[in-house]
């Protein structure tokens, strides 16, 4: 049991030497063995910094009852008067993109054909640039390909359950909150 007892010490005891000579010296170092001017306790790593939910209602988008379209991201919010967003789900850009703004809700079309000739449904105008009207809609087929770059379109497509959740909630005059 002793032959046992002194092994086991005796191979701790190695793999403490072999882990400290491999350590890098700035673990390795003894707070007396450090340079001058580097004693004490070491100094305070700074505090890692929370990182932002990406899926959060963009800070810059107003508030109370809206829709917040975010460009860069791709992606919708539908956030109610309560700052809380009820949903949100990534979205295909169109063509023609709106400037960042506040707008409204100025037209709804239950279905019709795209200006690309794709059966839409849930088609929810907020803005008119050059004649080319700007909104959001659904692809019957929940197909949602980029557009294409020739043609002049202002659809900014979503799956099916998103364009049914945002028919929904945008109605006449419901705010839309465009941010970069």
């Amino acid at each position: 049991m002793a032959g046992l007892t002194a092994a086991a010490v005796a191979a701790v005891c190695f793999l403490a030497y072999q882990a400290s000579a491999n350590a890098p010296d700035s673990v390795a170092a003894t707070p007396a063995a450090r340079p001058s001017g580097q004693g004490g306790p070491p100094a305070a790593s700074p505090k890692p910094t929370p990182t932002k939910d990406p899926l959060a209602v963009p800070d810059d988008s107003d508030a109370g009852t809206r829709v917040v379209y975010a460009l860069a991201d791709r992606r919708v919010w539908i956030v109610d008067d309560q700052e809380k967003a009820l949903r949100t789900f990534p979205v295909m850009p169109s063509a023609v993109s709106p400037k960042p703004g506040v707008y409204q809700v100025t037209s709804r079309t239950g279905a019709i054909k795209g200006s690309d000739g794709v059966p839409i449904e849930h088609v929810v105008l907020f803005e008119n640039i050059d004649g080319v009207a700007v909104g959001f809609s659904a692809a019957q087929d929940g197909s949602m390909e980029a557009p294409d770059p020739t043609l002049k379109t202002g659809g900014v497509r979503m799956k099916r359950p998103d364009g049914n959740a945002l028919w929904t909630f945008a109605t006449l005059g419901v705010k839309v909150v465009v941010v970069a």
